[in-house]
């Protein structure tokens, strides 16, 4: 497994993470293979956040590996939160607390990284400052992140944070890739040209801060997953063409096409099947050429000017 240094920190990852939100559907003893299957494939890199199974996805993740100080070592604990019933929350008491939470439910002292899940209009970025500074202090979050933040939400947080925003968790598929669409269209009347995130990926990259795809299989909003959907036949077909040549699965090749981007992405695969985990981590040795990615982006309908 290949690996990026996560935004500005210092802390290598593994260029594909794995996403623990359907853990919860697992048993211990079915967790622990699957995680087992994960870490002697180089993946040691694990997401989570406190709203996943209502927090009983960490809690069979820590029975799973049977945390100790030893494990702990070996793995990369990314967590978020913010999110709750009809709600978000950015205040530092939600924060603070919610990190507590994740913690005694992950049976560790520390978090890797920390991301706040999906923006807060109330927030104020004061008490995130606040919030941030205590957990870091007390050494219980090392770095910290956002997810699903646009550009002025992320500038916003950091004209009050002392610490460097590492990550953000976006959606990015080959069929959910407006992030690069309005690129593509500048100066057009299209529909295409709408600009819908204030170029977060163009900021990102000028920031060092590194994306984190997630559902990069899924169409839509959770509609369902691309691969094999009789909504995309052109697509498949040409995945299955590229997939041949390289002696892999569709599934590989989709996750590949996301890598090939230079923007340095990591995404974050939610399978927990051990056959398709396998498939997906082997997405980080191929290298598609700059032909078979256009290829792929056109044969999902998507339009070059």
């Amino acid at each position: 497994m290949k690996n990026i240094m996560l935004g500005k920190t210092e802390l290598s990852v593994p260029q594909i993470a794995i996403g623990c939100m359907r853990m919860s559907r697992l048993t211990v003893s079915e967790a622990e293979k699957y995680i087992n299957t994960a870490l002697e494939n180089g993946a040691n890199f694990f997401d989570h956040a406190d709203i996943y199974g209502g927090g009983s996805s960490e809690e069979i993740f820590a029975k799973a590996v049977k945390m100790s100080p030893a494990v702990r070592q070996k793995l990369i604990l990314q967590s978020k939160c913010g999110i709750r019933s009809g709600r978000y929350d950015f205040s530092k008491e939600h924060i603070v607390s919610s990190v507590d939470g994740i913690l005694k439910r992950l049976k560790t002292d520390y978090l890797d990284v920390l991301l706040l899940h999906r923006p807060d209009t109330l927030v104020e970025p004061e008490e995130v400052a606040e919030a941030f500074d205590k957990l870091y202090r007390e050494g219980k979050v090392r770095h910290f992140g956002v997810s699903n933040h646009n550009p002025m939400q992320m500038m916003l947080l950091e004209k009050y944070l002392n610490q460097k925003i590492a990550a953000n968790q976006l959606q990015f598929s080959i069929t959910n890739s407006t992030m690069i669409t309005a690129g593509f269209h500048v100066n057009m009347e299209d529909a295409a040209a709408v600009n819908r995130d204030g170029s977060v990926l163009d900021f990102c990259r000028l920031h060092d801060i590194t994306i984190q795809p997630w559902s990069p299989f899924q169409y839509g909003f959770f509609e369902g997953v691309f691969i094999g959907s009789e909504k995309y036949p052109a697509l498949n077909e040409t995945l299955n063409e590229i997939a041949g040549k390289y002696g892999v699965s569709p599934i590989t090749v989709s996750l590949a096409w996301i890598l090939r981007h230079p923007a340095k992405m990591q995404p974050v695969i939610g399978t927990m099947n051990e056959g398709r985990l396998k498939e997906c981590l082997k997405a980080a040795d191929i290298t598609l050429t700059r032909e078979e990615w256009y290829q792929i982006y056109l044969s999902a309908g998507n339009e070059l000017p």
